[in-house]
């Protein structure tokens, strides 16, 4: 579907800025209709596990789960950028292509059944991010962070690929189903030779980097502060799912065995990243650069989760995953809304007196903050909740206790945004309107989010389903 929309995008391209535009609204109307097509392609699909292309992808109902979440925030954030890109007169039929081939590389990072489709899938996906991510390139932030993300990622992709180099060599075969078969067993571990361990632990350095976990979270800040606002929406929640899938899938499955080994770290890289995403962010002014360290602190509470290797840990995990997405979705959105002139304006102190200008922005913008900090009966409560209980049940009693006092500490400055919201004098207001586009996407996640207590079904049973297919 990207190479028919990128040939009629080219047929279609004029010479003047307003067919420019027409076009792009063109690609992008296509490109949201065929993302939705294939969401209700994909949650038709029986439960049923299949594999493909000579086993090297699998259709199970893990792999579902995450492609709903991926395919839902890529048609999100389409919707999301059809007014920023048109107002930043950046507005090109390239871009919207760009999001679907960067969703084509999740949905194959989520079916990855060998380390090699493993690979080709984060190349597919990673390509297309470096593009998306310098998109404004008038901007000097915008293709820093290109340049940044690129750069680095080369060699987050570097080290991925010797680790799974290593586990080759020593292991003989990249096919999943081999390395669980050959790592099973109790005394699997003990007989690990140390060049694959070594492997096991570069593919963790380098899928840590795809989930922005500490240390290997540098380019985060400065990305999503550079990059286009609708793309640091889409950089925090669609790579971000796909990445934690994989991370899920290789470490629970191939290596679940082996989990003596390489808990330890897990266990660390949470820490690290829950109490960094938790003490860096106090001092922020940009709400951007605020969100981004707020991302490395959600990695952290949900790799707790992995870190306790049980079906209730990896079901915890894609609980919060599912709740982070509407979560992250509608804060951007309430972003986006932050015009004053027409001018985008990013500082945390422009939102002063936004209660008594935009009260609907405001509210939403306070259900996703209170939310981010924990605060019941919010969705991102329960999102929690179902992280620290396996850990607890699996007796890491320290990590759920400094998850917990991190959330605490965390909560303090997503308070103080609302406390900019409603009690700090206004300023100088916020454009209006909003527009009907992020106003029905900031309806619809924050009732999710508000009234998710009510109905947790749904995601709670998928959840459930799909955590089972991985053991």
């Amino acid at each position: 579907m990207g190479m028919a929309l990128l040939m009629l995008g080219v047929f279609q391209k004029a010479t003047d800025k307003d067919g420019e535009v027409q076009t792009a609204r063109l690609i992008t109307k296509l490109g949201i209709i065929s993302l939705v097509l294939t969401l209700m392609l994909v949650a038709t699909v029986s439960g049923g596990v299949m594999t493909t292309f000579g086993g090297l992808f699998i259709s199970d109902p893990f792999a579902i789960y995450f492609k709903v979440l991926i395919l839902i925030a890529s048609a999100l954030t389409l919707v999301l950028s059809r007014d920023y890109m048109e107002n930043q007169g950046i507005a090109r039929f390239e871009y919207s292509i760009l999001v679907l081939f960067a969703t084509l590389g999740m949905l194959m990072m989520v079916s990855a059944n060998d380390l090699m489709s493993l690979y080709m899938g984060l190349e597919i996906q990673s390509l297309s991010l470096y593009v998306i991510a310098s998109f404004h390139r008038d901007d000097p932030r915008s293709t820093e962070a290109g340049l940044k993300y690129f750069v680095l990622g080369a060699v987050s992709s570097g080290m991925l690929l010797y680790g799974i180099s290593l586990v080759y060599g020593f292991a003989g075969s990249t096919d999943f189903d081999v390395l669980r078969a050959m790592f099973s067993g109790d005394n699997a571990g003990s007989h690990a030779p140390i060049g694959l361990i070594i492997g096991i632990v570069f593919i963790l350095a380098g899928l840590s980097f795809k989930v922005s976990a500490v240390p290997f979270h540098m380019w985060t800040p400065d990305v999503y502060e550079g990059a286009p606002t609708p793309v640091t929406a889409f950089f925090s929640v669609g790579p971000k799912i796909a990445a934690m899938a994989l991370f899920l899938r290789v470490m629970i499955g191939p290596f679940g065995g082996l989990i003596d080994q390489w808990q330890q770290i897990i266990i660390v890289i949470s820490i690290a990243s829950m109490v960094l995403g938790a003490f860096a962010a106090i001092n922020q002014r940009n709400i951007k650069r605020l969100m981004a360290y707020s991302s490395i602190g959600h990695v952290g509470y949900a790799l707790i989760g992995l870190a306790v290797g049980t079906e209730a840990g990896v079901r915890g995990v894609m609980i919060y995953m599912g709740i982070y997405l509407f979560m992250n979705l509608g804060a951007f959105a309430c972003i986006l809304t932050m015009k004053k002139g027409g001018r985008m304006v990013e500082n945390i102190d422009d939102l002063a007196g936004l209660s008594k200008t935009h009260p609907m922005v405001a509210a939403a913008l306070a259900i996703f903050m209170f939310s981010m900090a924990g605060i019941p009966p919010l969705a991102g409560f329960f999102g929690k909740l179902y992280i620290f209980l396996p850990a607890i049940e699996a007796g890491l009693y320290g990590l759920a206790v400094i998850g917990v006092l991190a959330s605490v500490i965390g909560g303090f400055y997503y308070i103080r945004i609302i406390k900019v919201v409603y009690f700090d004098a206004p300023g100088e207001s916020l454009d209006k309107p909003i527009g009907r586009d992020i106003a029905a996407i900031l309806i619809g996640t924050s009732l999710f989010v508000l009234l998710f207590f009510v109905f947790p079904g749904p995601l709670l049973d998928a959840a459930s389903i799909a955590a089972a297919s991985l053991f």
